[in-house]
C-alpha cells in the first residue's frame, strides 16, 4: 500500500497554527506539537477570562460608586436600595461614569436614593417625570425634518410623501417630490 501523507492540507493547517502561535516563548513558537498544545489552553484561557473580565469590571465599578457615595454621606448599599425604592433603573456602568464625570448629577441621584429610602418618592412619580421629558425631546427633531427637505434622499423624500399623503409619488423624480412637499 503506498504512503499517504498529508501535503498542502497539513501543510496549510501547521502553517495557522504556527501563525497563530507567534510571540510566544521558546519551543512553543517554533515547534508544531508545542505550538498547537499552547494556542489550545490559550483558547481555554481566553474563554475564561472573557467571563471573568464582566466581574472584574462590575467590581471596580462599584468600588467607584462606593466612593462617590461616601463623598455624599450615604452607603452604597442605602444608595441602590434608595433608587431601586424611588424606581430608578440604572445600571452600575452609568453610574460609575456619573460619579467620575458628573459630580452634581451624581449627588441628585443620592437625594433622588435619600427619598426613595424615607418614602417620599414612589415610582409613579418618577415615571410621570420621564414621559414630560421625552415628549420635549420627540418634538423637536421632527420640525428640524420638514424644514429641511433639500438634504434627503429620494427614499427619505418619498416616505415623507407616503406620510403626507401624496398620491403617485413612488414614480416621481427628487425634484418632483420637493416640489409637491413643499
Amino acid at each position: 500500500m503506498a504512503r499517504v501523507k498529508g501535503g498542502n492540507v497539513a501543510k496549510n493547517r501547521r502553517r495557522k497554527v504556527l501563525k497563530a502561535a507567534k510571540g510566544y516563548f521558546g519551543s512553543k513558537h517554533r515547534l508544531y506539537k508545542t505550538a498547537h498544545e499552547q494556542t489550545m489552553h490559550s483558547g481555554v484561557y481566553a474563554f475564561r477570562d472573557r467571563r471573568a473580565n464582566k466581574r472584574n469590571f462590575r467590581k471596580l465599578w462599584i468600588v467607584r460608586i462606593n466612593a462617590a457615595c461616601r463623598a455624599n454621606d450615604i452607603s452604597y448599599s442605602q444608595f441602590i436600595a434608595g433608587l431601586t425604592k424611588a424606581g430608578v433603573t440604572i445600571n452600575r456602568k452609568m453610574l460609575s461614569t456619573l460619579a467620575i464625570d458628573d459630580a452634581k448629577a451624581f449627588a441628585e441621584l443620592v437625594s433622588v436614593a435619600k427619598k426613595g429610602l424615607e418614602g417620599k418618592v414612589t415610582p409613579k412619580e418618577v415615571k410621570k417625570a420621564e414621559p414630560k421629558a421625552a415628549a420635549k425631546k420627540e418634538v423637536a427633531p421632527k420640525k428640524e425634518a420638514k424644514a429641511d427637505y433639500a438634504n434627503m434622499t429620494v427614499a427619505e423624500l418619498k416616505a415623507a410623501a407616503k406620510e403626507a399623503g401624496i398620491e403617485g409619488y413612488t414614480s416621481m423624480k427628487k425634484a418632483e417630490l420637493l416640489d409637491a412637499l413643499k
